[in-house]
């Protein structure tokens, strides 16, 4: 598992490598723009050339993009439509070239419009933008499930995938906080197995591409995206812990958010919490392994039987 956090890029892509080492990262996500701002950023060839040379020695060994917030590939405003897939495809083309393991999008909302009808939309984005960017993939986030929120549950991301075509650079990206609140106990390492059995079932093993592990400030089924510290939420040291250690999990990036324990974003502190919470969640599955009747059990990463619909 590549445990990091979300890390500023203001000054390039080799200050946010830089920020991410301070921070003892395998792995950082940066905003490619202005989360809250439709202006593209352009990174200059010899910051992203610096800057594959650094990914390719460590110790941060993988980058992952966050999209814009302002992006809704569900609407039926043309401006807004156009400009959301303008954004999306720049992402996923600044992802070609930095070398990023994916950009996370939220799927977008209905903003009141029918689901089947909004969901067609998204479809339709994911393919153009896909067509316009060359081998970066395009990863999916659930979504917490507050209003008209898109991706609350697998069923809605498994027919993302196939209205956009089914094209193997579209994967998931799952966090735990919106997991929480979107009515999935995902508190326990049993409860996450559960839900986990239930991905893999509906979209397969294979579209696992990242993770946010955030915890939660609300409880299971708020539909609230509010996110705590570490440990500190209604996921808890427990549930945290789960999510770290995870046996399918292994080998992903794995992105703190943030706020952390100073209130700001992702620090050392955090990301030493991240690691001490894995080793506790390694340590507790070895014990449930080796007792009598535990249930929780190493899962190889293999694809599984595929449904696109729920």
């Amino acid at each position: 598992m590549l445990i990091g956090g979300h890390v500023s890029p203001a000054g390039g892509l080799v200050n946010a490598f830089h920020r991410g080492v301070e921070r003892d990262c395998d792995a950082i996500q940066i905003f490619n723009q202005s989360p809250r701002a439709w202006r593209h950023r352009s990174y200059d060839e010899d910051d992203v050339a610096e800057f594959r040379g650094l990914l390719a020695k460590g110790p941060v060994r993988a980058i992952v993009i966050h999209a814009v917030y302002l992006i809704n590939p569900a609407s039926k405003d043309r401006v807004v439509r156009k400009k959301s897939i303008d954004a999306l495809a720049h992402a996923l083309q600044t992802g070609d070239r930095i070398g990023a393991r994916g950009v996370v999008v939220h799927p977008g909302s209905t903003v009141g419009e029918p689901l089947e009808e909004a969901i067609e939309r998204v479809g339709d984005a994911i393919r153009r933008v896909l067509a316009q960017s060359e081998s970066c993939p395009l990863l999916l986030e659930n979504t917490a499930g507050a209003g008209g929120t898109i991706g609350r549950s697998f069923e809605e991301l498994a027919r993302l995938i196939e209205l956009g075509g089914g094209d193997k650079r579209i994967g998931l990206c799952l966090d735990s906080c919106h997991m929480l609140a979107s009515g999935f106990d995902v508190r326990t390492a049993d409860g996450l197995s559960d839900v986990i059995d239930r991905c893999v079932e509906i979209v397969g093993t294979e579209r696992l591409a990242c993770l946010h592990v955030n915890d939660s400030q609300t409880g299971l089924g708020s539909n609230r995206d509010r996110h705590a510290p570490l440990g500190t939420g209604e996921l808890g040291r427990k549930g945290c812990a789960a999510f770290f250690s995870e046996p399918r999990f292994e080998g992903l990036p794995a992105i703190f958010e943030g706020p952390g324990f100073d209130g700001r974003g992702a620090g050392p502190t955090d990301i030493k919490t991240a690691r001490e919470l894995r080793a506790k969640g390694l340590a507790a599955r070895r014990r449930a392994r080796g007792g009598r009747g535990g249930r929780t059990r190493a899962r190889a990463r293999t694809p599984a039987r595929r449904r696109t619909q729920g």
